[in-house]
């Protein structure tokens, strides 16, 4: 068994389950990476349309399941300067958390996160208009959670994706070392960093591969983040997706799962024939019948 394999199965073992029937709805989302609104931030230049898109699924009664990476915490040292820095993303993913509709894992960048006394400390205010605010009090962030169907136990793996990756998983604190106080600084002038799974297409390749030879080994559908690149499987041909990252050039991408069935969606700004701007989500993949993977 391959070193990603092993993690993942540690991850699988280790996994909270959700329950889910034909009539749960969530959205799933990683690789925010969000910063502290400085010009290192990818996050800034779509955080309007990411808080349009909460906006739509908490209206919507979707469940939040944010798949690690979500603060960009190897470049940043603290959370604190992030929330504030995106508090408008924080308050609606509060409301989430009070509806008992938020889940948040870890992924390689915010890695910190599994650590109970670093959350709890992080994300137990945030400062309102009004006030103090409670953000996500008592949270658990794991590093994987399961979601079952409550009447076929169909099952499937939510995993940000970097397990058993040398650089990014087993010697993490070294590559963040890296990435904080040498290739950041290098990267600003044009250099681009070996840590990064975003960056190369033969990276990101293999990392797919291993991600879906368990998937298949394990016949269990697996969504996974990490890698930046969406990926969506028809039933029969495989059973591997990734729901991209919210750092896409002018677009953010997500796994929905509604009805019982699975798409792939895009949110971006487009433009009416009057040419006035909206924001615009589109189903790219799907959807298709959860089931039907299982036959």
């Amino acid at each position: 068994m391959s070193a990603t394999a092993k993690r993942l199965q540690y991850a699988y073992n280790n996994a909270e389950t959700i329950p889910f029937d034909s009539t749960s709805k969530f959205i799933i989302m990683s690789d925010c990476h969000r910063g502290q609104g400085n010009t290192g931030d990818n996050f800034l230049l779509n955080q309007t349309l990411h808080f349009a898109a909460l906006e739509y699924y908490y209206k919507n009664g979707f469940t939040y399941i944010e798949l690690g990476d979500g603060d960009e915490l190897w470049e940043n040292r603290k959370i604190q300067p992030i929330i504030a820095a995106h508090s408008d993303i924080f308050w609606i993913m509060s409301k989430f958390y009070h509806d008992n509709r938020l889940y948040m894992i870890y992924g390689n960048h915010d890695i910190v996160k599994r650590r109970k006394h670093i959350t709890s400390k992080a994300f137990s205010n945030l400062y309102c208009d009004h006030g103090e605010c409670q953000l996500f009090p008592g949270i658990q962030i794991p590093e994987g959670v399961i979601l079952e169907n409550i009447d076929t136990k169909d099952r499937l793996l939510l995993v940000h994706g970097h397990q058993g990756n040398f650089l990014n998983d087993t010697i993490w604190p070294v590559a963040r070392f890296l990435v904080r106080y040498f290739w950041r600084p290098l990267e600003l002038i044009g250099f681009t960093a070996p840590t990064g799974a975003a960056r190369t297409h033969s990276r990101k390749e293999a990392i797919e591969k291993k991600l879906s030879a368990y998937a298949e080994s394990q016949q269990l559908m697996l969504i996974a983040g990490h890698t930046h690149r969406p990926a969506y499987s028809r039933p029969g041909s495989g059973l591997y997706f990734n729901d991209g990252s919210c750092v896409h050039p002018r677009s953010i991408t997500g796994i929905e799962i509604s009805n019982g069935q699975i798409s792939l969606v895009k949110w971006s700004v487009s433009a009416k024939d009057d040419l006035s701007l909206y924001v615009n989500r589109q189903i790219l993949e799907g959807p298709d019948n959860i089931s039907a993977y299982y036959k």
